[in-house]
């Protein structure tokens, strides 16, 4: 007798509510070369020229505000909601993405490496990445802006279960 694969499910974990913080952040820096993009297109294109450059001269700014509005203001507390991560004795559980979502599943037994990484604005809101390393040709799988203590944790924790089973293997 077979049993059915357990169902994708909801990881229990959310990120921290500086995670919002940052992706507020970064968003905004690339809002700003999004701006100055479009600033540059408005200053070095002429207003007289033919074709569709009338119409871009409004519809560019236009676009670029909904993109700040949405980037700025809507996407970081979204994707704080959908953004998920666990760790349980079988196995790490991510679920990512705010249009495209991806969940995925990594078993203890196939963690090869677990790194902790930190960028610049990751250091300013306290927060940190865990790496999951496997044999797999999915490659790493990270589980985002943790707070950096979380980080170091769970990191350590996984290092030592993977070891546990790969001890227990040979």
């Amino acid at each position: 007798m077979t049993t059915a694969p357990a169902p994708v499910r909801e990881p229990a974990w959310q990120l921290p509510r500086s995670a919002i913080g940052l992706w507020t952040v970064e968003s905004a820096i690339s809002t700003v070369f999004l701006w100055l993009g479009a600033g540059a297109f408005l200053l070095f294109v002429p207003a007289s020229a033919g074709g569709p450059v009338p119409v871009l001269r409004w519809v560019l700014p236009a676009l670029a505000l909904l993109h700040t509005i949405i980037a700025v203001g809507i996407r970081p507390s979204v994707k704080h909601r959908i953004y998920r991560w666990e760790i349980t004795a079988e196995a790490a559980y991510t679920r990512t993405g705010w249009l495209t979502q991806t969940w995925t599943l990594v078993p203890i037994s196939r963690i090869q490496t677990v790194d902790v990484t930190r960028g610049v604005l990751q250091q300013m809101f306290g927060l940190a990445t865990v790496a999951v390393l496997t044999a797999s040709s999915q490659g790493t799988v990270r589980i985002w802006h943790l707070e950096h203590d979380v980080a170091q944790r769970v990191a350590d924790d996984l290092a030592r279960r993977a070891e546990l089973v790969r001890d227990q293997a040979t």
